[in-house]
């Protein structure tokens, strides 16, 4: 895509990296951009760049934040003996988006994938076994996609906390096996939590 400007080909090489970008959005983008009012542009840039500086990862949760504790970990109206364990950021704001969920989350960072190269070393794991060891929790809610690497992670997870006596449970099969969580419905998401399931029941299945 021959371009008279290098510095437009260059922010267009930039934008086209997002996902689901490719080079003619990328070069629609820029356009409109450079219709905008200098401020405007200039806002966004340091929108960027402050979220990329200066956002945080909970310490309790792994969930994005702008503090050290998440705004979800923080409400003393949440019940902190029920745990939800995801894959991402983004599984948190569809249950969330929900409302139907009041407990707390434990975001683990991806989901066991040795063909990916990624064991539970690369996860929070370990910090999430802790949490259980601490005999607050009550419950674990496992609510990973049903993929294979999902249903592995789940397993793993269960055979290092099986003997602390606490509750778990996996979301209800209303997400369909194979797909990823965020882009389940809202109200499949949210009957899929109600009508959770022993994980012992989903392990026979």
């Amino acid at each position: 895509m021959e371009m008279s400007s290098k510095l437009l080909e260059k922010a267009v090489a930039e934008i086209s990296q997002l996902p689901g970008i490719g080079k003619r959005t990328a070069l629609r983008l820029a356009l409109h951009l450079l219709k905008q009012p200098t401020e405007q542009t200039q806002m966004l840039a340091k929108a960027l760049q402050s979220m990329r500086e200066d956002i945080k990862f909970c310490t309790q949760c792994h969930n994005i934040a702008d503090t050290d504790t998440c705004e979800i970990c923080a409400n003393p109206l949440r019940d902190r003996s029920v745990i939800c364990v995801v894959e991402d950021i983004r599984d948190v704001m569809a249950i969330e988006n929900t409302n139907l969920f009041r407990g707390i989350y434990h975001v683990l960072g991806g989901k066991i994938s040795p063909i990916d190269g990624v064991g539970p070393g690369q996860l929070t794991i370990a910090s999430l076994v802790d949490k259980v060891k601490t005999g607050t929790v009550k419950e674990l809610i496992f609510a990973l996609s049903p993929t294979m690497e999902g249903d592995t992670t789940n397993f793993y997870i269960y055979r290092q906390i099986k003997d602390t006596g606490i509750i778990t449970s996996a979301i209800a099969r209303g997400i369909a096996v194979g797909d990823e969580l965020e882009f389940a419905d809202e109200v499949t998401l949210g009957r899929s939590i109600l009508h959770r399931v022993p994980f012992e029941n989903s392990l026979a299945k």
